[in-house]
């Protein structure tokens, strides 16, 4: 059984090669009618990277490490003056001695750290991660959690739950729904395709995108609006009477 790296060799020496297999596939499954009806579901699924959160970057997480840094200097410093003020032994030369090589190991860190500010800025998301570059950092379902990795978005047939496209990124859902679709659409070879997908990829241009190219989206709509939690009524809650063209307030008596 291999490991992870001879895998992980295997699939960057010969990506070319696998897409022209999973092209094939895709292929032979039409020509023997088990994609006949043009309908898919689109999903994502997050795989983390070999890449320490720790070892990521990003405008915000780099302008507090340094905001620490400059506090920790400033701390060691206001220490050495203290002890600068107290008579000179051997215990106070040694705490000295300490703190001056504390100090320098913090500027040869904020000296790391500027460099790779440097490098973040050229990006243009702004972010960069030093172990796995490609890898971004994502959020997930916890709340105030992410991770630094990889977004696969997958288009599965609803028919025989055959995948037909299939793309690797490192963004989240809401941008991938026109791409996927699209390539999608194009392994069926057909005129019209179904699409079904779940809230996380609503982006009202992404849908404007599939509507052009004649791909038809199913997906529940986010509940954005803020009027639930306040107390007050949302747009969901009114009742429209198409016979008189008006809303029926829920509150409404009678």
């Amino acid at each position: 059984m291999p490991d992870h790296k001879t895998i992980a060799d295997f699939r960057r020496d010969n990506g070319g090669a696998i897409k022209k297999v999973c092209t094939g596939f895709v292929r032979l499954c039409r020509e023997i009618g088990l994609l006949a009806k043009p309908s898919v579901a689109i999903d994502g699924s997050k795989f983390k990277a070999v890449n320490n959160r720790d070892r990521n970057f990003t405008k915000g997480k780099l302008a507090r490490r340094m905001a620490q840094i400059e506090e920790s200097v400033a701390r060691y410093l206001h220490q050495m003056d203290s002890a600068d003020r107290q008579e000179r032994d051997d215990i106070h030369s040694a705490k000295i001695e300490r703190l001056q090589e504390k100090v320098e190991r913090l500027r040869q860190e904020m000296v790391r750290l500027k460099e790779i500010e440097k490098e973040m800025l050229e990006t243009p998301d702004q972010q960069v991660s030093l172990t796995d570059p490609d890898s971004r950092t994502m959020a997930t379902s916890g709340r105030g959690s992410g991770m630094v990795g990889y977004n696969t978005q997958t288009a599965v047939d609803t028919e025989h739950h055959l995948i037909v496209a299939h793309e690797v990124t490192n963004v989240g859902n809401r941008a991938q729904l026109a791409n996927m679709a699209k390539a999608s659409k194009q392994a069926f070879e057909a005129d019209h395709l179904e699409v079904v997908a779940d809230r996380g990829y609503f982006n009202s241009e992404e849908v404007l995108a599939c509507v052009e190219q004649k791909i038809t989206v199913t997906m529940p709509k986010p509940m954005t609006s803020a009027n639930r939690i306040k107390g007050l009524f949302v747009k969901q809650d009114f009742r429209y009477l198409k016979d008189e063209d008006v809303y029926l307030c829920p509150a409404a008596n009678g």
